[in-house]
């Protein structure tokens, strides 16, 4: 799936729902606010969410005293919802609308958050892609939280094939340049009640 043609399915999502209405939707994000936590990373450190879209994760950031927060996500009617949500709030965050294989990360960041956008990547190449941005955006001494479904997991999100992992097989997924400090087993009931088993790993930059 060429980068075009994921902005143009996600637009179409999030012009057609809001962040409740989507099989994703979690009202608190406790496991990935859970894993930020383990990393230990200072207040003003800075922490990127990769595919945050409409999530609800940026708030939970900014109620725990984190100042330097980044939300990317290629669809920018997903940004402008929780901008929308957070009100004046928004102004404290720094907003991105990019595809992630592309992306050029203006800086370093000591967390890298990802949950649910690796297992949309099913070509070698975008993995590939996504991976060499990850490299660039977390130096020696970072952290990556990275969310995937499960082995068990759903086969298809959102009309589209996804792949699926357990934890060494994500970690070696994303390359020899982080090491596997943890990995956790979730699972997610969305707004219809459907449970999706996820797989979290939380990895150290080598």
């Amino acid at each position: 799936m060429s980068a075009a043609s994921r902005q143009q399915h996600w637009e179409e999502v999030y012009a057609r729902k809001r962040e409740h209405e989507v099989s994703w939707f979690q009202p608190v994000p406790a496991v990935s606010l859970e894993l930020i936590g383990r990393c230990a990373v200072a207040l003003d450190a800075k922490i990127i969410d990769v595919g945050g879209g409409a999530s609800r994760l940026v708030d939970g950031l900014l109620d725990r005293g984190f100042e330097n927060v980044s939300v990317l996500d290629v669809s920018a009617a997903a940004l402008t919802q929780s901008r929308e949500r957070l009100g004046p709030r928004a102004q404290r965050v720094q907003w991105i609308t990019a595809d992630v294989t592309s992306f050029e990360p203006p800086t370093h960041y000591a967390v890298w958050h990802d949950r649910a956008v690796f297992h949309f990547l099913t070509s070698a190449f975008d993995r590939s892609a996504y991976v060499q941005v990850l490299e660039r955006a977390v130096a020696g001494g970072g952290h990556a939280v990275v969310g995937t479904f499960a082995l068990d997991g759903p086969q298809r999100c959102s009309g589209l094939e996804v792949a699926r992992y357990d934890g060494p097989g994500l970690a070696a997924a994303l390359g020899p340049s982080f090491a596997l400090v943890e990995t956790l087993r979730h699972e997610h009931r969305t707004p219809t009640g459907i449970v999706q088993a996820f797989t979290f790993v939380r990895l150290a930059r080598i």
